[in-house]
Protein backbone atom coordinates (compact mmCIF):
# COMPACT_ATOMS: atom_id res chain seq x y z
CA UNK A 1 0.00 0.00 0.00
CA UNK A 2 1.39 3.40 -1.01
CA UNK A 3 1.37 5.83 1.95
CA UNK A 4 -0.58 9.04 1.39
CA UNK A 5 1.27 12.31 1.13
CA UNK A 6 1.13 14.47 4.28
CA UNK A 7 -0.99 17.25 2.73
CA UNK A 8 -3.10 14.90 0.60
CA UNK A 9 -6.24 16.69 -0.69
CA UNK A 10 -5.75 19.67 1.64
CA UNK A 11 -6.36 23.02 -0.03
CA UNK A 12 -3.64 25.45 0.99
CA UNK A 13 -3.97 29.20 0.55
CA UNK A 14 -0.84 30.73 -0.99
CA UNK A 15 -0.87 34.44 -0.10
CA UNK A 16 1.81 35.54 -2.57
CA UNK A 17 1.51 36.99 -6.06
CA UNK A 18 2.44 35.11 -9.22
CA UNK A 19 6.04 36.34 -9.25
CA UNK A 20 6.73 34.78 -5.85
CA UNK A 21 4.08 32.04 -5.57
CA UNK A 22 5.48 29.42 -7.96
CA UNK A 23 8.03 27.74 -5.68
CA UNK A 24 5.57 27.90 -2.74
CA UNK A 25 2.82 26.22 -4.81
CA UNK A 26 5.24 23.56 -6.07
CA UNK A 27 6.18 22.65 -2.51
CA UNK A 28 2.52 22.32 -1.50
CA UNK A 29 1.89 20.05 -4.50
CA UNK A 30 5.01 18.03 -3.68
CA UNK A 31 3.49 17.21 -0.28
CA UNK A 32 0.16 16.26 -1.90
CA UNK A 33 -1.70 19.49 -1.16
CA UNK A 34 -3.78 21.60 -3.53
CA UNK A 35 -2.26 25.09 -3.78
CA UNK A 36 -4.74 27.93 -4.14
CA UNK A 37 -3.03 31.20 -5.00
CA UNK A 38 -4.82 34.18 -3.46
CA UNK A 39 -2.30 37.05 -3.56
CA UNK A 40 -2.87 39.06 -0.39
CA UNK A 41 0.05 41.34 -1.04
CA UNK A 42 1.51 43.03 -4.08
CA UNK A 43 4.25 45.58 -4.51
CA UNK A 44 4.88 48.58 -6.72
CA UNK A 45 7.98 50.79 -6.79
CA UNK A 46 7.60 54.34 -5.58
CA UNK A 47 7.97 57.13 -8.10
CA UNK A 48 11.66 57.76 -8.67
CA UNK A 49 12.86 61.10 -7.36
CA UNK A 50 16.11 63.06 -7.61
CA UNK A 51 16.66 62.33 -3.91
CA UNK A 52 16.33 58.60 -4.52
CA UNK A 53 18.77 58.65 -7.44
CA UNK A 54 21.23 60.73 -5.42
CA UNK A 55 21.10 58.18 -2.61
CA UNK A 56 21.77 55.33 -5.03
CA UNK A 57 24.64 57.18 -6.68
CA UNK A 58 26.20 57.70 -3.26
CA UNK A 59 26.08 54.10 -2.05
CA UNK A 60 29.86 54.21 -1.69
CA UNK A 61 29.47 56.67 1.21
CA UNK A 62 27.73 54.02 3.35
CA UNK A 63 29.44 51.34 5.40
CA UNK A 64 26.51 48.92 5.13
CA UNK A 65 23.30 48.41 3.19
CA UNK A 66 20.66 46.13 4.73
CA UNK A 67 18.13 44.22 2.61
CA UNK A 68 15.25 42.67 4.53
CA UNK A 69 13.56 40.78 1.66
CA UNK A 70 14.01 39.66 -1.92
CA UNK A 71 11.27 42.15 -2.91
CA UNK A 72 13.47 44.93 -1.57
CA UNK A 73 16.41 43.67 -3.62
CA UNK A 74 14.38 43.33 -6.81
CA UNK A 75 12.81 46.77 -6.41
CA UNK A 76 16.16 48.37 -5.59
CA UNK A 77 17.64 47.01 -8.79
CA UNK A 78 14.63 48.13 -10.84
CA UNK A 79 15.20 51.70 -9.67
CA UNK A 80 18.93 51.78 -10.38
CA UNK A 81 19.95 53.83 -13.42
CA UNK A 82 23.38 52.29 -13.74
CA UNK A 83 25.28 49.64 -11.76
CA UNK A 84 27.12 51.09 -8.77
CA UNK A 85 29.51 49.49 -6.27
CA UNK A 86 27.81 48.30 -3.08
CA UNK A 87 29.11 48.82 0.45
CA UNK A 88 29.09 45.81 2.77
CA UNK A 89 25.78 43.98 2.49
CA UNK A 90 23.65 42.47 5.27
CA UNK A 91 20.46 40.51 4.66
CA UNK A 92 17.69 38.80 6.56
CA UNK A 93 17.13 35.34 5.13
CA UNK A 94 18.53 32.76 2.74
CA UNK A 95 16.22 33.75 -0.12
CA UNK A 96 17.34 37.37 -0.01
CA UNK A 97 20.98 36.30 0.06
CA UNK A 98 20.45 34.01 -2.92
CA UNK A 99 18.81 36.75 -4.98
CA UNK A 100 21.74 39.09 -4.32
CA UNK A 101 24.41 36.48 -4.94
CA UNK A 102 22.74 35.63 -8.25
CA UNK A 103 23.43 39.22 -9.31
CA UNK A 104 27.09 38.88 -8.33
CA UNK A 105 26.84 40.87 -5.09
CA UNK A 106 28.71 39.48 -2.11
CA UNK A 107 26.69 39.20 1.10
CA UNK A 108 28.76 39.91 4.20
CA UNK A 109 26.25 39.12 6.94
CA UNK A 110 23.23 36.83 7.38
CA UNK A 111 21.77 36.19 10.86
CA UNK A 112 21.05 32.79 12.31
CA UNK A 113 17.31 33.60 12.64
CA UNK A 114 15.34 35.63 10.15
CA UNK A 115 13.58 38.23 12.26
CA UNK A 116 14.56 41.83 12.96
CA UNK A 117 15.18 41.27 16.68
CA UNK A 118 17.66 38.45 16.11
CA UNK A 119 19.24 40.29 13.19
CA UNK A 120 20.07 43.32 15.35
CA UNK A 121 21.29 41.18 18.24
CA UNK A 122 23.83 39.49 15.97
CA UNK A 123 24.63 42.42 13.69
CA UNK A 124 25.29 45.33 16.03
CA UNK A 125 28.84 44.12 16.77
CA UNK A 126 29.66 44.80 13.10
CA UNK A 127 29.06 48.53 13.42
CA UNK A 128 30.83 51.24 15.37
CA UNK A 129 30.01 54.76 16.48
CA UNK A 130 29.27 56.77 13.34
CA UNK A 131 28.86 53.81 10.96
CA UNK A 132 26.61 54.82 8.06
CA UNK A 133 23.84 52.34 7.26
CA UNK A 134 21.25 52.43 4.47
CA UNK A 135 17.99 50.46 4.73
CA UNK A 136 15.72 50.35 1.65
CA UNK A 137 12.22 49.28 2.70
CA UNK A 138 8.52 49.08 1.93
CA UNK A 139 6.03 51.62 3.17
CA UNK A 140 4.64 49.25 5.82
CA UNK A 141 7.96 47.92 7.13
CA UNK A 142 8.84 48.27 10.79
CA UNK A 143 11.56 50.70 11.86
CA UNK A 144 12.91 48.36 14.55
CA UNK A 145 16.28 47.72 12.91
CA UNK A 146 16.96 51.40 12.23
CA UNK A 147 15.87 52.51 15.70
CA UNK A 148 17.98 49.89 17.44
CA UNK A 149 21.12 50.49 15.36
CA UNK A 150 20.86 54.21 16.09
CA UNK A 151 20.97 53.36 19.81
CA UNK A 152 24.28 51.60 19.08
CA UNK A 153 25.67 54.76 17.51
CA UNK A 154 25.02 54.14 13.82
CA UNK A 155 23.83 56.83 11.43
CA UNK A 156 20.91 55.17 9.66
CA UNK A 157 19.05 56.32 6.55
CA UNK A 158 15.80 54.54 5.72
CA UNK A 159 14.32 55.01 2.27
CA UNK A 160 10.90 53.75 1.13
CA UNK A 161 11.31 52.23 -2.32
CA UNK A 162 8.04 50.31 -2.73
CA UNK A 163 4.43 50.37 -1.63
CA UNK A 164 2.43 47.37 -0.44
CA UNK A 165 -1.20 46.88 -1.45
CA UNK A 166 -3.98 44.28 -1.73
CA UNK A 167 -4.73 43.27 -5.34
CA UNK A 168 -8.39 43.91 -6.20
CA UNK A 169 -8.86 40.50 -7.85
CA UNK A 170 -7.95 38.72 -4.64
CA UNK A 171 -10.77 40.27 -2.63
CA UNK A 172 -13.61 38.60 -4.55
CA UNK A 173 -11.74 35.31 -4.88
CA UNK A 174 -11.08 35.08 -1.15
CA UNK A 175 -14.67 35.97 -0.20
CA UNK A 176 -16.01 33.26 -2.51
CA UNK A 177 -13.60 30.59 -1.28
CA UNK A 178 -14.24 31.31 2.39
CA UNK A 179 -18.01 31.36 1.96
CA UNK A 180 -17.84 27.98 0.26
CA UNK A 181 -15.37 26.69 2.89
CA UNK A 182 -12.91 25.68 0.20
CA UNK A 183 -9.73 26.47 2.14
CA UNK A 184 -8.33 23.97 4.65
CA UNK A 185 -5.00 25.60 5.48
CA UNK A 186 -4.25 29.33 5.65
CA UNK A 187 -0.60 30.30 5.38
CA UNK A 188 0.69 33.79 6.12
CA UNK A 189 4.11 35.05 5.11
CA UNK A 190 4.04 38.53 6.66
CA UNK A 191 1.97 40.74 8.97
CA UNK A 192 0.67 42.61 5.91
CA UNK A 193 -0.86 39.43 4.45
CA UNK A 194 -2.71 38.91 7.74
CA UNK A 195 -3.95 42.51 7.89
CA UNK A 196 -5.31 42.33 4.34
CA UNK A 197 -6.88 38.91 4.94
CA UNK A 198 -8.60 39.87 8.18
CA UNK A 199 -9.82 43.20 6.84
CA UNK A 200 -11.72 41.23 4.20
CA UNK A 201 -12.94 38.67 6.75
CA UNK A 202 -14.28 41.31 9.11
CA UNK A 203 -15.81 43.49 6.40
CA UNK A 204 -17.84 40.51 5.14
CA UNK A 205 -18.44 38.81 8.52
CA UNK A 206 -16.66 35.60 7.58
CA UNK A 207 -15.15 34.79 10.98
CA UNK A 208 -17.17 31.58 11.41
CA UNK A 209 -15.91 30.31 8.07
CA UNK A 210 -12.41 30.16 9.58
CA UNK A 211 -13.38 27.73 12.35
CA UNK A 212 -12.14 24.59 10.58
CA UNK A 213 -9.03 26.15 9.02
CA UNK A 214 -5.48 25.45 10.12
CA UNK A 215 -3.53 28.70 10.46
CA UNK A 216 0.22 28.78 9.88
CA UNK A 217 2.59 31.76 10.12
CA UNK A 218 6.12 31.96 8.79
CA UNK A 219 7.54 33.44 12.00
CA UNK A 220 6.82 35.01 15.39
CA UNK A 221 6.16 38.54 14.09
CA UNK A 222 3.41 37.26 11.80
CA UNK A 223 2.11 35.02 14.58
CA UNK A 224 1.75 38.00 16.92
CA UNK A 225 -0.12 39.91 14.24
CA UNK A 226 -2.48 36.95 13.69
CA UNK A 227 -3.15 36.68 17.41
CA UNK A 228 -3.86 40.42 17.60
CA UNK A 229 -6.66 39.76 15.10
CA UNK A 230 -7.97 36.93 17.29
CA UNK A 231 -6.74 34.04 15.17
CA UNK A 232 -5.51 30.80 16.73
CA UNK A 233 -2.15 29.94 15.18
CA UNK A 234 -1.53 26.20 14.86
CA UNK A 235 1.90 26.07 13.23
CA UNK A 236 5.04 28.24 13.28
CA UNK A 237 8.44 26.91 12.18
CA UNK A 238 11.70 27.34 14.09
CA UNK A 239 13.42 28.45 10.88
CA UNK A 240 11.41 31.14 9.14
CA UNK A 241 11.11 29.85 5.57
CA UNK A 242 8.17 28.65 3.49
CA UNK A 243 9.47 25.09 3.37
CA UNK A 244 9.87 24.93 7.14
CA UNK A 245 6.41 26.44 7.61
CA UNK A 246 4.92 23.66 5.50
CA UNK A 247 6.85 21.08 7.53
CA UNK A 248 5.45 22.59 10.74
CA UNK A 249 1.93 22.20 9.29
CA UNK A 250 2.68 18.56 8.50
CA UNK A 251 3.87 17.99 12.07
CA UNK A 252 0.67 19.56 13.38
CA UNK A 253 -1.42 17.31 11.14
CA UNK A 254 0.39 14.21 12.43
CA UNK A 255 -0.84 15.06 15.93
CA UNK A 256 -4.24 16.39 14.78
CA UNK A 257 -5.06 14.30 11.68
CA UNK A 258 -8.74 15.23 11.47
CA UNK A 259 -8.37 19.01 11.33
CA UNK A 260 -8.24 21.27 8.28
CA UNK A 261 -11.08 19.82 6.25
Amino acid sequence: MIPSLPLQNKTVMIPRGKAHAKSFSELVAKFGGIPVEVPLIAFKPVAATDELYEMMNNLHTYDWIIFTSNVTVETFYSLMNTPVPFPKVAVIGDKTRQVLENTGVRVDFTPGHYVAEDFVEEFHSHIREGSRVLIPKGNLARDYIAATLKKHGAIVDEVVIYETYLPDDSRDKLIQMLRNRRLDILTFTSPSTIDHFMEIVEAHMLQKELDQCIVACIGPVSMRKAEEWGLTVHAVPEKYTVEEMLKSIIEYLKINPHTGG
